[in-house]
């Protein structure tokens, strides 16, 4: 009798585990949080376009969050593997105003000096289906409005003045992220687009 009550007090001990993990495996399936947040993970402003010399390069002095304005560089800690100690924009929290100080005070080649209109930080990309301008939910332009290169970058739909449209002077700062204001953020940074910018100016 006493085996039969341990039994089941086991089994139900489990089906409790079960049921509280289960919510949690459910979101990080259904609404990968981290995979969203990583989409928005740029290299700072004068990067190589090959992430693994930039890893290289970088020797994780720290110099280019020190002086960034804007407070915008972060550094991988313990989700960094062999990337530790080496900075990312999060776009998602801060935008890059794009003011240079990282480029000039970085002592190797993670960071060169390049023109602000050349920066190639990935390509900013607008979710239609979600924009508030595009769905007609309401009037924005916050993304427009905010972006350090103006209309070469980020303008808006011809004959509608509401409707973002990125074009192809984007450098990926992440500005139109940072001040988005839909809970989803329909608009996002894709930092693998440094090879299509790329080949598009070749």
């Amino acid at each position: 009798m006493r085996r039969r009550g341990a039994v089941q007090t086991l089994a139900a001990g489990a089906a409790l585990l079960a049921g509280g993990v289960l919510p949690y495996g459910l979101s990080t399936i259904l609404a990968p949080g981290r995979a969203v947040a990583e989409r928005n993970y740029l290299r700072p402003p004068g990067a190589p376009l090959d992430d693994d010399a930039f890893v290289a390069a970088c020797i994780g002095c720290g110099l280019c969050g020190e002086v960034c304005p804007p407070r915008c560089i972060f550094f991988h800690t313990r989700d960094g593997g062999g990337e530790v100690n080496t900075p990312y924009v999060d776009a998602g929290k801060r935008g890059c105003t794009l003011c240079g100080k990282c480029m000039e005070v970085c002592p190797t080649s993670a960071l060169s000096i390049v023109p602000r209109n050349e920066i190639n930080m990935g390509l900013a990309h607008i979710d239609r289906t979600a924009c508030y301008p595009w769905v007609d939910r309401g009037i924005c332009g916050a993304c427009a409005t905010i972006c350090p290169l103006g209309a070469k970058a980020i303008s808006f739909e011809f004959a509608n003045i509401y409707r973002p449209v990125v074009r192809k002077g984007c450098v990926g700062c992440g500005l139109c992220v940072e001040v988005c204001p839909h809970p989803s953020t329909p608009i996002w940074i894709d930092p693998s687009a440094r090879a299509i910018n790329t080949a598009s100016e070749a």
